[in-house]
């Protein structure tokens, strides 16, 4: 697997490529965001881990500009005070976040996390409802024969929903399902996800189901 690493702090690069490779991944280093973006744009990446404070471009708006042609996995850099920064990041798209200082183990095991993550009621190679199309585990999602642009966790939200039809799921319950417990309470990320999906569903015919609210 190919992992794109970007950071402007030279140091840490180096360190995280070092740990990564012995542990059999290929790593390509860039070290601002518009560097990141370029890269990205060839799609030769399994994942991408992004720092957030970066010049050129900062690495949320990559994150953005990255949502708006690739679902590739993205896990931010966030140093500890960057709250704010960490909850626009997964409104943006990000799959997860590390906080600065990390060691080398916290790194390994948000990848796998991210890398294996998908609802794991998963039985059926194919969850079809009507006009859509969910094909597991590529992850690739169709409506009306048309393929949708979803990020990862778009996919796995709408799986979520569209494997149990009918159910009401709080934004605690998708959070714990979709995003894990660490990031409970944080219901802005389900709304602006929710926003998005419903937006790219809508820009095609579908008649036999809908994301409804329930208050």
């Amino acid at each position: 697997m190919r992992i794109l690493v970007v950071d402007d702090e030279k140091t840490l690069v180096k360190g995280m490529k070092f740990n990564l490779e012995n542990e059999g991944y290929e790593v390509e280093c860039a070290y601002d965001g518009a560097a990141a973006l370029e890269l990205a744009r060839e799609g030769r990446f399994d994942l991408i881990i992004l720092d957030v404070m970066m010049p050129e471009m900062d690495g949320l708006e990559a994150c953005m500009k990255i949502r708006e042609f690739s679902n590739v996995p993205i896990i931010m850099l966030t140093a500890k005070s960057e709250v704010f920064d960490r909850i626009q990041g997964l409104e943006m798209g990000a799959d997860d976040y590390i906080v600065k200082p990390f060691s080398p183990g916290e790194v390994m095991a948000r990848i796998r996390a991210v890398l294996r993550r998908i609802p794991a009621a998963a039985e059926k190679e194919m969850l079809v409802i009507g006009e859509l199309s969910i094909p597991l585990p590529s992850l690739s999602v169709t409506l009306s024969g048309h393929k949708l642009n979803l990020t990862r966790r778009e996919v796995e939200l709408l799986y979520t929903l569209a494997a149990s039809p009918g159910r009401v799921f709080t934004r605690d319950n998708l959070l714990t399902i979709v995003w894990g417990y660490e990031f409970a309470g944080n219901y802005r990320a389900v709304d602006s996800h929710i926003k998005r999906l419903r937006a790219k569903l809508d820009a095609y015919p579908h008649d036999t189901f809908t994301i409804a609210t329930v208050w």
